[in-house]
């Protein structure tokens, strides 16, 4: 059982997020409002919740391990992060706003006219489940320590919270649980543990003296992983529904730009001073097993009582924030794509295949709110079931990218590619993927990815030259909503 005081801590930050989730609840009218926050966020408001739901539980703890056991090399994996966030605001981002879309699947039919690529959503929707489940268990293992509670009570303790708010305010709620988040995070590592474990290790000459020049080799990590960061994780940033449902939110293509950027840049600092945090830790905690746990030992061995509540709790904000993102794009992408999909293919209409922001409001917003919960139920019993999913959540990533950045990004670039292409690219490119961490016998090793990226945009070419052009009027509709010129599509979802 942690100490009195930080054990308020955290809990006074547990239910202020409740509190808020009721917040959120006052300003959530209709779907549009529920998923994409009505699509009416500012600067400010835009630039902490995406820079809340980029840096999670990896970028917070892992990066503070990861400067533990590598020095300031240890800030590639969130300087990967931050890389993809700005490309993504910077080249992508104001196009993805005017296309007035809710998921990654509706962005491919909008772009190549053809509803196969709705598959797309089953891709997805087990990155995103990973995502919030690998997120669940990360701040259940703080509960263990904080709270005293075995490994399932702490799993079904923040499930439930993230579940709740969640669900009661959809994006309304976890935007302003998100900002509370983001203000934790950047207190407890930029005011409290980087200055707290740099004065400890005294400074940087106490560094130096200690852990040698050594600490401070940017390429220390390693050339091949740093290079698998920025293919993982900065092709993740641009194609995953959990940044892209962030960029809907924005008021106006400026904002999604400028607002990214803005992100971006923070996420960069974040990983120097994780890293920083890290390498000074090495100086005083020499004999850390699991560098995952550094960061919970600085906030017990040297921060003041109540100080190390507040890191605590802006551990627990960095997970959450991210786990609480994933789960309503999994909710999102399971109502948008999946089920109209499954439906088809059981030859089965489906409301839903034809919904718009415009109508049913109070049936799609209690809908919206089931699928929530019930994803949320779901993750909470796969994470309680669960001792490590690292494999998983590789697995999903690589498919991620192995299978659909070609398709995705080729969109925007390529005028020529059509529908097929696309098709074939995400087939040859999740194929590959898979089937290379079969051959390797290694679902961690690199060589998946590069194979399933290499496969899948050979397809997409072949694919794209050998078929007919996309239809005209189909790329001019395409055309019209990246210029923001289609009256129509304001508040409606793309069916």
């Amino acid at each position: 059982m942690g100490k009195p005081l930080d054990v308020a801590i955290v809990v006074v930050y547990l239910a202020a997020m409740l509190a808020f989730g009721f917040w959120g609840k006052s300003r959530t009218k209709d779907s549009a409002d529920f998923l994409v926050a009505g699509r009416r966020l500012g600067p400010a408001l835009y630039t902490g919740t995406m820079a809340a739901v980029v840096l999670g539980g990896a970028s917070t703890v892992g990066g503070v391990g990861l400067g533990y056991r590598y020095g300031l090399s240890g800030m590639w994996l969130v300087v990967a992060i931050a890389v993809g966030l700005l490309l993504l605001s910077v080249a992508f981002a104001g196009r993805i706003q005017r296309l007035r879309v809710y998921t990654v699947a509706q962005m491919l039919k909008l772009r190549y006219g053809v509803d196969a690529t709705s598959t797309s959503g089953i891709v997805m929707v087990a990155y995103t489940l990973m995502l919030s489940v690998t997120s669940t268990i990360a701040y259940a293992t703080v509960f263990n320590v904080l709270f005293g509670t075995d490994r399932t009570v702490s799993v079904v303790i923040g499930g439930a919270i993230v579940m709740l708010y969640s669900s009661i305010g959809g994006m309304w709620s976890i935007t302003l649980t998100d900002m509370v988040q983001f203000i934790l995070k950047t207190i407890g590592i930029f005011a409290l543990l980087l200055p707290f474990t740099w004065s400890r290790a005294g400074g940087l000459d106490g560094i130096r003296e200690r852990a040698g020049d050594a600490a401070f080799d940017l390429g220390a990590i390693g050339a091949d992983t740093i290079i698998t960061f920025f293919v993982v994780y900065s092709f993740g940033m641009l194609i995953g529904q959990d940044i892209w449902q962030r960029v809907f939110t924005a008021r106006s293509p400026k904002v999604a730009k400028w607002g990214g950027t803005a992100a971006a840049v923070y996420c960069l600092l974040y990983g120097v001073a994780g890293a920083l945090i890290g390498t000074a830790a090495s100086t005083f905690l020499p004999d850390v097993e699991a560098s995952d746990d550094v960061y919970a030992q600085i906030a017990e061995s040297i921060l003041p009582v109540g100080i190390s509540g507040i890191v605590l709790a802006a551990a627990v904000a960095a997970m959450m924030s991210t786990a609480s993102g994933a789960l309503i794009a999994t909710a999102t992408v399971a109502r948008t794509d999946v089920k109209p999909l499954l439906a088809r293919l059981v030859n089965r209409s489906t409301d839903d295949a034809e919904r718009s922001d415009r109508d049913g409001h109070a049936t799609d917003l209690h809908s919206d709110r089931l699928y929530v919960v019930v994803l949320g139920i779901v993750v909470i019993v796969i994470a309680a079931l669960l001792n490590d999913v690292v494999a998983a959540l590789t697995v999903a990533y690589d498919i991620l990218v192995g299978g659909l950045l070609v398709s995705i990004l080729g969109g925007f670039l390529w005028k020529r590619a059509t529908g097929i292409g696309a098709l074939w690219s995400m087939i040859a490119g999740t194929v590959v993927t898979l089937g290379t961490m079969v051959a390797v016998g290694d679902v961690l090793a690199n060589k998946p990815i590069y194979f399933g990226l290499a496969a899948s945009l050979v397809a997409y070419v072949v694919g794209s030259l050998l078929t007919a052009r996309t239809p005209p009027g189909v790329l001019a509709v395409w055309e019209n909503r990246l210029a923001g010129r289609d009256p129509v599509a304001e508040d409606r979802i793309a069916t």
